[in-house]
């Protein structure tokens, strides 16, 4: 049964691959580099300055994390003023966990300060019951200890909440935590892998993803 949802942000609901894309391409240019999908793949999920050593570490960079986080946070900050689109299916997606009575939550490696950016207008942000964020862990994704905390934050069992995620990433840190894990890939994360998913959705209004949220949580219901 499922008796509480935790949701990623980045990709899942709101379209910031594209701008995450942006500034590392940006900031990479200005040292000889360009972003990848390698580089894009180790980043997901990291937190902070734990991200950026990643850009690092694959390019040899002589930049402290902190510095060069600074700059990325610079040019990022720049990029938000433009507007970020939410991903198709969202607000049905909330709907739906509305209708069925399931609680749901953020679980987000961003860091607070750009989530409350992000989920200031958003119609559905006071139907969470909670925000969890890159502050508020020790280890990123794919580490488990984002959604264990989650779980707590929902008062159940990881094995009765349900994870929606867009990375192979935040997939594995789901299925290591033991939640029924549901990937659902953007254009950046389609050829990334799901392993131990229970379902590869094609988008928040795959039919399959809904008849699972439904089914399971009518059966918490009863």
């Amino acid at each position: 049964m499922i008796r509480g949802v935790a949701l990623d942000m980045d990709g899942l609901l709101f379209d910031t691959e594209r701008l995450y894309w942006e500034v590392g391409d940006t900031v990479l240019q200005r040292r000889g580099f360009r972003f990848s999908k390698e580089l894009q793949e180790r980043m997901m999920g990291r937190v902070g300055e734990a991200a950026v050593a990643e850009m690092i570490d694959m390019h040899q960079l002589s930049d402290k994390p902190k510095e060069l986080l600074a700059e990325c946070d610079k040019v990022f900050n720049k990029l938000l003023r433009t507007g970020v689109r939410t991903m198709p299916g969202v607000d049905a997606l909330m709907d739906l966990l509305k209708e069925c009575e399931l609680p749901c939550g953020l679980a987000t490696s961003s860091r607070r300060k750009f989530v409350k950016i992000l989920t200031v207008d958003a119609q559905w942000r006071d139907d969470l019951q909670f925000m969890l964020t890159g502050d508020d862990v020790t280890h990123g994704k794919p580490h488990p200890e984002m959604y264990l905390r989650a779980a707590q934050e929902l008062s159940i069992p990881p094995a009765e909440m349900l994870v929606l995620e867009d990375s192979g990433n935040g997939c594995a840190a789901a299925v290591a935590a033991g939640a029924i894990t549901v990937a659902v890939p953007s254009e950046h994360t389609v050829d990334q892998s799901f392993d131990g998913a229970t379902l590869i959705a094609d988008t928040l209004f795959d039919p399959r993803l809904r008849d699972l949220v439904r089914s399971r949580g009518e059966s918490s219901a009863r």
